[in-house]
């Protein structure tokens, strides 16, 4: 079983940015209120990616969780499961753990992952002949819990990871990136969403599970 320390190091994220609007509440566990918000985060585009956060009301009394206030927050990507129009969606927030100083010689946005391939990966190229591939890993967390985050590689990176089993334990560094696309509902009306998603930078297998893969190549 994961120690708790391994447990704390699996997930990382660290972002710089600005608090874009006033908190609100969302629930009460163990007799702790939690809020709700958004954080921009810019990218070297000079785009903003605009990340939920999560954070606990004794955090809240920080001055530098105020709108428009720049701040860096470290904190873990985590998933959950809502009910929306009688659907279940998978949805992610980033929670917070820490409040630092704004550091504009930070990366602005870095998150770092350990986790298990729980999906068959999805590769596909763009019409400019772009390769790309999606991947669902799963990482753990505390009290058997797990969260399931959405990652999409690029390039060589995309072609790396096309092939690997369900069960392959992965080692990611990216950032979180927010993509609006549009989904025609029921109706017929198209509606423009936000999905959030893990962009990664490098990708490995652990040591054992590389070993492995050589050895079936081999066979």
């Amino acid at each position: 079983m994961s120690s708790s320390y391994e447990l704390m190091n699996n997930n990382v994220v660290v972002l710089s940015g600005q608090i874009c609007q006033e908190p609100k509440y969302s629930h009460q566990m163990f007799g702790e209120g939690f809020y709700e918000t958004f954080i921009t985060v810019p990218r070297l585009s000079e785009q903003l990616d605009i990340i939920p956060i999560t954070i606990s009301e004794r955090l809240l009394k920080d001055e530098r969780m105020s709108k428009d206030f720049p701040v860096t927050i470290t904190g873990q990507l985590r998933s959950y499961n809502k009910i929306i129009d009688e659907k279940s969606r998978l949805l992610l927030t980033v929670f917070v753990r820490d409040i630092l100083d704004y550091d504009m010689e930070r990366n602005p946005n870095s998150i770092d992952i350990v986790g298990y391939i729980c999906k068959t990966p999805v590769y596909r190229t763009t019409p400019f002949k772009r390769e790309i591939c999606d991947i669902l890993l799963a990482v753990n967390r505390a009290y058997n819990k797990s969260d399931y985050l959405p990652c999409i590689a690029w390039g060589r990176n995309a072609r790396f990871v096309k092939d690997l089993s369900i069960g392959t334990k992965l080692i990611v560094n990216g950032r979180i990136q927010s993509r609006n696309y549009q989904k025609v509902n029921e109706s017929g009306e198209v509606e423009t969403k936000v999905a959030y998603e893990v962009s990664i930078n490098r990708i490995s297998m652990e040591e054992g599970f590389e070993n492995n893969r050589q050895e079936q190549s081999q066979d």
